[in-house]
């Protein structure tokens, strides 16, 4: 049986057919350079579908009984998929392995990748299809047992981390990437050890964290390792959309908007875009910064700048109930132990009296959360800034009995990695000028978080209160501060010792060797969150608190630091006085 007339007069309807098909499973809406795996799914189940209407068509309009040959289905399924899968693949092909000068591909840096997951295919993917970068991947380092010696992306797995000084001695590549965005400290630790013996350079691909907060081709993100990447603790991961969600549409306020933890506050809040941001400071230029990079870098300009102290009463309570937030995140606070040491009145107007006006004025405008960023310092505090911290505490406790439609609630924490005047800026403007880097006591250690991470759990805190919480963000180990400045120091080129000097100086009056995150009368209490515990204790005595505050006012507005700096020394021991018999009250703290 001839089938000539029936080609002719089906060939249009079928090529028609085809890219209609090819159409409605999306195969001309990607790039054909980045073709992957689903797209060869999808070319799959297009060519199956378009094989069967052919089939059906052709039996309709065959002139005999039998039908058409089956051997011309079979090979239109096979050259349709060779055809539309094969040329994207080629092109994919090409981008990844681009036909390189010769000489430019001797001339480019030799790459060994650290991670054969996504992350570093990505990495490899990116040098290849981009010369330009004079880079070029020569293998693969991996854990994982089933990937060593096997190719991947074309490259081979050379070997574990374990194995890595044999490896850079045999391969001696001019650079190494960790491309391991979730890779722990111990990790990054090893690695960097190995290459700094060898003067190899190694970069990292960000955090998990940075990459979502990116934007920007991924070989662009790729950076010098920082002393957060091999301090040996896990990352925290918190899907801030989710967790919150709670701000989403609402008016939502952050005092001390211009500093390292307020600011912060600001980026991740404007994420979930809330209905308004009030951005509250009373530094001009901190506040016209942070109102600018929201606006240009985040695209996010609804917005309100607040020129204002915290420490005015009158102020706060217009700025309160002209704006009416839903939420409050009181950031503001003056941190600097060694200052707030030689001037105590302004640690305490600041930080404590103040924090009992902007939650006396939340109160009073109908604010839902009101939320204190402390810190560990206010546990069994020895220094004029832990004092002020901790009476900023019970000032929150008591305004949850004066307020209780607010939910109350504070967040304590240790050392946030990289805030201005902390101790890793210190230290790298030390190592800089050549040393010597100054630790104050070789035994002294300290907790840390990096500040994305402490933001993302103060948020999520606030969507826990209840009412009167303090809520505790779980810092992992504490790092010795000798440890910190010997990692820093080898991260920077050097030899501890050798190359740059550690100077032992002595603690300064009031500076612990170890800090606490919860008072002997405190008891860690589980909550729903992931890295947050509560501080569970009985409540303190409202009255007792306000007569606290009483005397605490007076000393400072008269001025009187000796006669103050003995007050908050003494109401830490009579705080144990003050707990009530009973735990009556609002949710436990």
């Amino acid at each position: 049986m001839r089938y000539e007339g029936l080609l002719v007069a089906t060939l249009p309807w079928v090529v028609l057919g085809k890219l209609l098909i090819f159409t409605v499973f999306g195969l001309y809406h990607k790039l054909w350079r980045f073709v992957d795996q689903r797209d060869l799914l999808a070319i799959g189940r297009a060519v199956v579908v378009s094989s069967l209407v052919l089939v059906g068509g052709l039996f309709l309009l065959s002139p005999g009984p039998v039908g058409p040959p089956r051997g011309v289905i079979a090979l239109d399924f096979l050259i349709c998929l060779l055809l539309v899968g094969g040329s994207r693949f080629a092109v994919r092909s090409l981008a990844e392995r681009p036909f390189w000068d010769p000489l430019a591909h001797r001339n480019a840096r030799e790459v060994l990748i650290v991670g054969a997951g996504n992350g570093g295919q990505s990495v490899a993917f990116e040098l290849r299809r981009n010369p330009e970068l004079r880079n070029y991947p020569i293998g693969f380092v991996d854990d994982d047992p089933r990937k060593q010696g096997m190719k991947v992306a074309g490259h081979k797995v050379l070997g574990s981390t374990w194995d890595l000084p044999r490896i850079l001695d045999d391969s001696e590549p001019d650079e190494v990437v960790i491309a391991i965005p979730s890779a722990p400290g111990e990790l990054r630790q090893r690695v960097v050890t190995a290459c700094r013996a060898r003067g190899i350079p190694v970069r990292t691909l960000p955090t998990v964290f940075e990459l979502l907060s990116g934007g920007v081709e991924l070989m662009r993100q790729v950076r010098e390792v920082r002393v957060e990447d091999v301090l040996g603790r896990e990352p925290v991961r918190v899907a801030i959309d989710r967790v919150g969600a709670y701000l989403g549409d609402e008016v939502v306020l952050v005092t001390g908007a211009g500093g390292s933890i307020g600011a912060e506050l600001c980026r991740q809040i404007a994420r979930v875009r809330p209905k308004q941001l009030v951005l509250l400071d009373n530094a001009e230029n901190n506040l016209f910064e942070i109102r600018r990079e929201l606006a240009d870098d985040r695209h996010f300009a609804r917005t309100v700048s607040v020129l204002a102290d915290c420490k005015d009463a009158v102020r706060m309570e217009e700025v309160l109930l002209e704006h009416r937030p839903s939420v409050v995140f009181h950031a503001a606070a003056y941190k600097h132990v060694p200052l707030m040491e030689e001037n105590p009145i302004e640690a305490v107007r600041n930080n404590a009296v103040a924090t009992r006006i902007v939650a006396a004025a939340a109160g009073r405008a109908g604010a839902r959360r009101f939320v204190l960023v402390s810190t560990d310092k206010a546990v069994t505090p020895a220094t004029a800034m832990g004092a002020s911290k901790a009476l900023a505490e019970w000032a929150i406790e008591a305004a949850q009995h004066r307020f209780p439609s607010t939910r109350y609630s504070a967040v304590r924490f240790g050392n946030v990695l990289g805030s201005s005047g902390s101790v890793v800026p210190i230290f790298r403007r030390q190592i800089a000028a050549g040393g010597p880097v100054t630790v104050t006591d070789p035994a002294m250690t300290r907790y840390f978080m990096t500040i994305p991470e402490a933001v993302q759990l103060i948020i999520r805190s606030g969507s826990l209160a209840a009412g009167g919480e303090i809520f505790v963000l779980e810092m992992g180990d504490p790092v010795r501060i000798l440890d910190l400045a010997r990692n820093m120091i080898r991260l920077s080129g050097h030899e501890p010792d050798e190359d740059i000097a550690i100077d032992i100086v002595g603690r300064r009056p009031g500076e612990k060797v170890h800090e606490e995150l919860f008072n002997p009368d405190e008891r860690p209490q589980h909550t729903p969150a992931e890295k947050i515990v509560a501080a569970s204790r009985a409540p303190l005595d409202p009255l007792w608190v306000d007569d606290a505050f009483g005397r605490v006012e007076e000393l400072v507005y008269s001025g009187d630091a000796a006669s103050l700096a003995a007050t908050v020394s003494s109401l830490a021991a009579e705080r144990a006085g003050a707990l009530a018999a009973s735990s009556s009250g609002p949710a436990p703290h």
